[in-house]
This record gives C-alpha cells, structure tokens and sequence, in this order.
C-alpha cells in the first residue's frame, strides 16, 4: 500500500515537472536566467545614450547647431521631423534611466506617450521620405526613386519590431529587447552622415546592426546566450539592406516609388 502511494506521489512529481518545462519551453522570458540587474540597467541606459550621442554628433551640423551657420532655414516637415525623431531618443532614454531607478509604475505610464509618439513617427517617417525624393535627394549615387526603399523600408521594419513590442510589454526581457532593434532601424540615416561613411546606404544599415550587435554580446555575458530577439533583429537588418538595394532596382518598385513621389 505504501509502496502505491509512493509511486503515485512520482508519478504526480513527474507531471508536475513535465508541466513545468512546458510552461518555461513556452515563455522564454521565464525560461532565460535573470541577469545581474545592475549591469543590465547599465547597459540600456548605456545603449540608449549611444542612441542620442550618435543622432546629435550625425545631425548637429545640419539640424541641431544649424542656427549656428549661415545654411538656409529647413522647412517646417524637416523641423517636426527632428523634434519628433530626437523626442523619441530622449524619451527611450528616460524610460531606461527610470527602469534603473526602479520608478517602473512611471515608465509604464511614459509607455503610453512612446505608443503615442511612436504612431506619429511612422506617418511622418513616410511623408518625410517621399517629400525627400520629390526633392530628389538620395546617397550612394543612386536615383531617389531607388533610394527611397532605404528610408521607407527603415520606417516600416521600425513599425514592425516596435508594434510587437507593445504586444510583448508584459514580457519585460523581449519587450526591451524589440525596443532597442526597432530603435535601430532608424539609425541608419544617422550614421551614413558620420565622417567615413557617407554615401553608401548598405554600410550605414550594416553599422547599424552593431547595436544590436552590443545587445548580443551583453546577453552573451549576463545569460551566456544571446537573446532570440537579437539574433533575429541583426538578421533582418543585415539582410535588409541588399535585399532593398535589389528591389530598388526592379521595375516594380520603381513604378510604385514614381506614383509615390508624383511623377
């Protein structure tokens, strides 16, 4: 009789295990080892200061100390254009610094302003563009109605990642994670304006990988793998840029991009 109840006690033990497993298997958030705290609000604040250090060293000749120069006045599109794109630096940073500070009821509410901001940038990203290409800007020599899949695919792979972000916010460990690659996404522009890169968008999306690169290497020490999230934000950006430069140049593209801008 004992000798019943004790395998039945195991055998209820091994369900209660299998069923364990199951639920980590099914939420990696649960499955990963936690991290040292510190050293992991160390690093996003970190990287989102990089964010900001990088956009202001890209854009202060031609948008932040422009005042400073002789250069004719942007047009309000541009103005908003940096004010709403910086806000959205600024506000990624404050939301790490307040994560770090363990003033998490306060980001959560911030959260919402993000969403909110994050809804205008996506419209205004694709306006900007368009209106980029009436003007006939591009870079790397290529005709602006090629170029013009580099700053739209940017916009639209920033919708992406961060719209599934929003739906992970309750899985803090992939929600930063989505953050920070959706982020990135519109870094590009910035770096191709940093000296030594210029003119060769597939560079700039390329360097941009490196933050999530960062991210990679910092889960890499904390959890000893990196996060699936990372791995899959460097594919797609790394990927992303030849695979635009080889739909630029189809004549499919080219028609939509002519209706696009007008002509």
């Amino acid at each position: 009789m004992e000798s019943s109840r004790q395998s039945a006690s195991g055998i209820e033990g091994l369900i209660e295990e299998g069923e364990a497993l199951r639920r980590l298997s099914a939420d990696p958030d649960r499955a990963a080892p936690v991290p040292s705290a510190r050293r992991t609000h160390t690093f996003y604040t970190g990287i989102s200061a990089a964010f900001v250090v990088v956009a202001f060293a890209a854009f202060a000749p031609t948008y932040y100390l422009r005042p400073l120069s002789d250069a004719p006045p942007l047009s309000p599109l541009l103005h908003v254009h940096g004010a709403v794109f910086t806000a959205w630096l600024l506000l990624l940073f404050a939301q790490s610094a307040l994560v770090a500070s363990h003033r998490v009821a306060l980001h959560r509410r911030l959260g919402i302003a993000g969403a909110l901001l994050a809804g205008i940038m996506v419209p205004l990203g694709i306006i900007t563009a368009i209106g980029a290409a009436q003007r006939g800007a591009a870079r790397g020599g290529l005709d602006p109605v090629v170029f013009l899949i580099f700053p739209l695919g940017q916009v639209v792979l920033f919708a992406v990642f961060l719209g599934i972000a929003l739906v992970q916010r309750r899985r803090p460990e992939t929600h930063r994670r989505f953050v920070i690659v959706a982020t990135t996404c519109l870094m590009a522009p910035a770096i191709a304006r940093l000296p030594l890169i210029g003119e060769r968008p597939i560079l700039s999306l390329g360097l941009s990988a490196l933050f999530v690169v960062a991210g990679m290497v910092h889960d890499w020490k904390t959890l000893g793998r990196p996060h699936r999230v990372y791995v899959i934000g460097a594919l797609v950006l790394l990927v992303s840029g030849p695979v635009r430069f080889g739909l630029g140049h189809t004549a499919a593209w080219q028609s939509l991009a002519r209706a696009l801008v007008g002509n």
